[in-house]
Parts: C-alpha cells; structure tokens; sequence
C-alpha cells in the first residue's frame, strides 16, 4: 500500500437545485444577538449570509432523510457547504447511477458510497478495540480517523514522520485502501482537561481549575449537567467556589467521553449557555446539525467560539485512550475548555468539549481556522444513556 495525495475521489457534478423554502426558516432577526455577534467575528458572516444561512440550515434538517431514501444504497452523505462568494448550500452525495431532483439540494456524483466508507470506518474502529494498552501496538503517531463525506473518503491524520504507522494501520485493521485518505498533521489532539469552563467548576473548595459546565439537563427531576468523561469519575465531588456543586453520578472514558454532574439542590441550574461577556445564550432543543453547519462553544479558558462542523462519527486516538462517534469542528478551544457546551445559532444544544490540537501555549485559537480540530461527543446519546431530560427555555 502506498501513501498517496489526498484523494477526494468527487466526479463531475450531477446538480438539481430547486427554489429554497423559507416559510418555515428561522429568521436572523430570531437568533441571539451573542450568537450573531460570534458568528461575524469568527466566520466572517454578515446580515444577509446569516439570512441565507438559516434558510440553508433549515433545508439540511427537512431534507437529509428523503435525500436517504431517494438516493438509496448510493447514497453518500450530506453536508452544508459555503461557496466562494459566501452563500452556502446543502449538498447530498451519490455514488448510484441515477439520482432524482430532491427540492432544495445540490446533487454530487462521487465514487463511493456512506456505506461503503462506513464499512472501511468499522474495520479501523474494531482494530483499535483490539489494541490492548502495554501488549499490543497503539500506533501513537495517528492522530485520527473519520469518514468524510466532502471528500469522499475515510481520513486518518497522523504526525509528521508517522506515515508508516498511518499505513500499518490501515492494512492491519484490513480496511478498504481505496477509500483511505492520509493526511499529515503537526498538532496531536490532547485532552482538554485539568481546568475549567463554561461556568467554572473544579475539584477542591476554592479551586481555579477544573472542567467546563456543559449542557443543562435533568435526571429523575434533578437537575445537573452533561460534560466530558474524562473531567471525572464516578463519585467524584465538584465545587464551586468554596461552595459543594455536585458529584458525578455517570461517567464514561475512554470509547465515549461522556459524563454528567448532578447538582446540589442547593444551586439552580438554568437551561442557558454563559457568552463570557455578561450575556447567555438559550438552549432550545438539541436537533444535531448537519457537516458545515455552524457551532459555537463555550469555555472558561478561551471563552464563547464559533467555527463550523467539518466531521462526523470522528474516532480520536488520544495518549490516554481511544474515543469513538466524536464531532470535529474548526470552532477554536484551549485547555480548560473541557466539558463545555456546543450549541448552534437557533440554540440547538450539540454535545461536550471533549480534546483537540491545542498547541503549547494550551489553545489552537492562534491558528487559523482551517487548522482547527476540536472534537466533542454528542449530546443526544447522553441524553438516551445517562436517561436525561434536556433543560430548554
């Protein structure tokens, strides 16, 4: 097996574009005023791209599922996407033979299918649940793993000097080479953890580091909150300030980097996202956004940032252990950033900050947005696990 150039395998265009509905599009006037501030500053969007946006975002949600059923076993994935001139568009991928006008979308011809991809994602997943931590070969070099529906691909990063590694893991874990897209990556995601953010809680009475308050939620009427797995484990008392928060009553890492923090009746929890600039954000429900929708996050280290989501069911190889089913996003963190809360522009609540390739000085906001990887898991599966009730406004 060779390493090749990235290969992104997309064929010649097949585009059926129909007239976009937004009768039932959230208006821009409708987001929050944080949110629309955030997303100018860190994606360059302006009043009429918001616009535009929302209509865009509201067709991913409607249409994905009939795009699924229309194209079948061809079917290659969905994304939102952002043109040259700044307008975005929700594109659905096909590897069949024919494929229908969907109102609203953009149709591309690529040469393999999700399940195709999915399959050759299956096979690195089950290799490195194999992997045994002192016996077998962890193949520290590789950074991560994802399919990619842009690009029509199964991506593995890994640092410079590693590409050996990247390949030996491929063809040990018997994964269809053809779909397998390496890329070099100087910046090894590490863990976001050992501080705080969101709004602030730590591990002694007074302490001032931690991990970041993520999403509001409540179990068996209880209120608390879901953050990252690896902030905790069972058992384990919050603070604060010099005041008790709460325990962890569920926590999962590694394969899942997922927990959840019951609070004191001492404190209220309230369904709201904090800006870092005297203003929060509401949340309104957890409807996942599609690959190219834009998210913002919230910590304590490096406060309230926006990017958008460049990757799905993304399995990080950290030093500490491998994670499965993350979302990648090119929205900036730093340490102390864990546990936060991901949210879109209509409030949809997304997950948890769990790592990414923050650099020495603990953050990758230095760098530019394309360089930017930062993974959290979803919210919706911790919700289903943990038993949760999202808390909403």
């Amino acid at each position: 097996m060779k390493h090749s150039k990235p290969n992104r395998s997309l064929l010649p265009l097949v585009v059926a574009v129909a007239a976009i509905s937004c009768g039932s599009a959230m208006a821009a006037d409708e987001v929050s005023p944080v949110l629309k501030a955030a997303m100018q500053r860190d994606m360059g969007v302006n009043a009429q791209q918001m616009s535009q946006y929302l209509k865009t975002e509201r067709v991913s949600q409607s249409q994905e599922a009939s795009a699924q059923r229309q194209l079948g076993a061809g079917y290659a994935g969905s994304w939102i996407e952002r043109k040259a001139d700044g307008s975005f568009v929700f594109v659905a991928a096909t590897a069949g033979a024919k494929a229908l006008a969907i109102p609203g979308v953009e149709l591309r011809r690529v040469r393999y299918s999700l399940s195709r991809l999915q399959s050759s994602m299956s096979q690195l997943d089950s290799s490195a649940q194999r992997r045994v931590l002192g016996i077998s070969k962890l193949y520290s070099g590789v950074h991560s793993w994802h399919v990619d529906p842009t690009s029509n691909s199964v991506v593995v990063t890994f640092s410079p000097g590693a590409s050996e590694e990247a390949i030996d893991l491929v063809a040990a874990s018997g994964a269809d080479v053809a779909t397998v897209r390496f890329v070099e990556s100087a910046d090894k995601p590490s863990l976001v953890a050992t501080i705080r953010g969101g709004m602030l809680y730590g591990f002694s009475p007074g302490a001032t580091l931690g991990c970041s308050v993520g999403i509001p939620a409540r179990r068996s009427g209880i209120a608390g909150y879901a953050t990252a797995g690896h902030c905790g484990s069972v058992g384990t008392r919050v603070y604060v300030g010099n005041s008790t928060l709460g325990s962890f009553t569920h926590s999962n890492f590694p394969g899942t980097d997922r927990a959840y923090v019951q609070v004191s009746t001492a404190h209220t929890v309230l369904p709201e996202i904090t800006d870092h600039n005297g203003g929060v954000v509401p949340v309104r429900g957890s409807v996942e956004a599609a690959i190219g929708a834009a998210v913002c996050r919230s910590g304590y280290r490096t406060g309230y940032r926006c990017g958008s989501i460049t990757g799905k069911n993304v399995t990080v190889n950290y030093q500490e252990g491998t994670v499965r089913g993350l979302t990648q996003s090119s929205a900036c963190a730093g340490k102390g950033d864990s546990g936060g809360a991901w949210i879109t522009p209509a409030g949809q609540a997304q997950g948890v900050t769990s790592g990414g390739n923050v650099g020495a000085d603990g953050t990758n906001c230095s760098l530019p947005t394309s360089q930017v990887r930062m993974y959290f898991d979803r919210l919706n599966p911790i919700l289903s696990q943990y038993g949760l009730t999202l808390m909403t406004r």
